[in-house]
């Protein structure tokens, strides 16, 4: 999620999901046999931390959001149009979204029922039942104001769709994209984005991937995103406020656009951001593997803006998200999120350790790289004096990192007991040998999702070892590990 200051869904081919959203692999749906049976998706896909969000009986191609927001009045006037394919006979099925107000449902061109159940469920029931395989299309029109959520979760920080000065900051780890638009909000289904977002004119709006159009209408403006890769819904964000953007290219050829609050232009961490991503961006992919999006860069908004979850930053998709000052090793931190949480994404949200001890453990790398101490040195200081949360917290070597509960998956045990696990590993089966798992995690899994227990077994193959007692000390189990070096 940020960077800290002190049943497996396969890897999706990008070919083919681009062609499945225009339309192309699946086949057009036939008359139904009078003895086909359907039946409702299920409302959510189970997770251990959030069994009711995502929902079951389909997969989401596209997304195409199409929304107008006023800060003067905090409101949001929404349509979603999303391409989906029915994953089994469907009768109904389910969206989430969050109280705002929806006022009209489409599948497939024809108006279908729905309703409102529990906190976040749009149940839709389409004129016809919708047969396993088929290619189907959801308008979904809504309005009202986003409300931003809080709670143990993020220790009682504000996210979501985060209302500011001049725009909103748009903050949707882990459950809170559904409070900006529906959507399938689970990791498990990824798809590809439009953002269309018109505004008043004299403000901005950032995206993910690549600005593709914008236009100018009777005082407002309109700007059109587009991300041609595989995203999960938390990484979706479109921040609108005055911004100063600047573009270039990575020296490994990748498009780059850094966009900054216009009143933060004079400070110098802000303005060595873009040289910061740059670098990261390029020198990372030398060590994982190739830089997984067709772009990179960086928003950074003004100190004023209600913190961003735990502390200043968040891995949005192509582009992260810093509160005013970044540092460079949180850029560094944000761009391993790249791999690591968004091209390889969690199967579960309890395995989320699997992003941020990368992420985390990659801070340390780059210092060793980079003439500071090695992994290996930062990893015994943290080791002797380890980053405590308060009371009633629990304490750091308390936390089971492969399962830390749903109000402890952000707990600082999180990423730096995450990051000492692996330079644990690193050490015990060999830089070499880590540094060809950690390549070959991110080549099986590109733009597709994984878990804990899948991490292991490949570990296990990768070095020919036999590790179940070391993951079951320093994943599974609480209380301070031996030393490993």
């Amino acid at each position: 999620m940020t960077y800290l200051r002190s049943a497996r869904r396969r890897p999706l081919v990008v070919a083919a999901v681009g062609a499945a959203t225009l339309g192309l692999l699946a086949p057009a749906a036939s008359a139904a046999p009078a003895d086909v049976r359907y039946a409702p998706g299920a409302p959510g896909l189970g997770d251990p931390y959030f069994p009711d969000l995502g929902n079951g009986g389909y997969d989401v191609g596209h997304y195409h959001l199409k929304t107008a927001y006023d800060p003067d009045t905090d409101h949001l006037t929404g349509t979603t149009t999303i391409k989906a394919t029915a994953t089994q006979n469907l009768s109904r099925f389910n969206l989430d979204l969050y109280k705002l107000n929806v006022r009209s449902v489409r599948v497939n061109g024809r108006e279908a029922a729905f309703d409102r159940t529990g906190r976040h469920e749009l149940e839709i029931t389409p004129r016809k039942g919708l047969r396993e395989r088929s290619m189907f299309t959801v308008v979904v029109r809504y309005d009202g104001v986003p409300e931003t959520l809080s709670g143990p979760i993020v220790f009682d920080l504000p996210y979501g769709f985060l209302h500011t000065r001049d725009g909103a900051t748009i903050v949707s780890e882990p459950n809170a994209a559904n409070t900006w638009f529906p959507s399938n909000d689970h990791p498990r289904d990824k798809a590809l984005f439009t953002i269309e977002t018109t505004v008043p004119r004299g403000l901005k709006v950032i995206g993910n991937g690549r600005l593709v159009e914008h236009r100018s209408v009777r005082g407002e403006d309109t700007f059109v995103w587009r991300e041609d890769r595989p995203m999960a819904t938390y990484l979706a964000t479109g921040q609108i406020g005055r911004f100063d953007v600047s573009t270039a290219t990575t020296g490994k050829g990748v498009p780059q656009l850094d966009a900054v609050d216009s009143d933060l232009a004079s400070d110098p961490n802000v303005r060595a951001t873009p040289g910061w991503t740059t670098r990261a961006t390029d020198e990372l992919a030398g060590y994982f593997g190739p830089y997984p999006f067709t772009t990179t860069g960086s928003i950074v908004e003004h100190n004023n803006v209600p913190p961003l979850n735990l502390e200043n930053a968040l891995e949005t998709q192509t582009r992260p998200t810093y509160e005013s000052p970044p540092i460079e090793k949180g850029v560094v931190h944000e761009i391993s999120h790249q791999w690591f949480g968004n091209s390889v994404s969690v199967g579960r949200w309890k395995d989320v350790w699997l992003n941020e001890g990368y992420a985390l453990w990659t801070e340390k790398f780059w210092a060793e790289r980079h003439g500071g101490p090695s992994a290996l040195e930062s990893f015994k200081q943290i080791y002797a004096d380890p980053p405590q949360m308060p009371e009633p917290r629990p304490r750091f070597w308390d936390v089971v990192i492969a399962d830390p509960t749903r109000d402890q998956m952000f707990h600082r045990a999180i990423y730096f007991r995450g990051g000492m696990a692996l330079e644990a590993l690193r050490h015990k089966i060999g830089k070499e040998r880590f540094l060809e798992l950690t390549r070959t995690w991110l080549a099986d899994n590109r733009y597709g999702n994984a878990t804990t227990e899948d991490y292991e077994a490949l570990a296990e193959r990768i070095s020919g070892q036999d590790l179940d007692a070391f993951f079951k000390t320093w994943l599974h189990t609480p209380g301070k590990p031996p030393t490993w070096w």
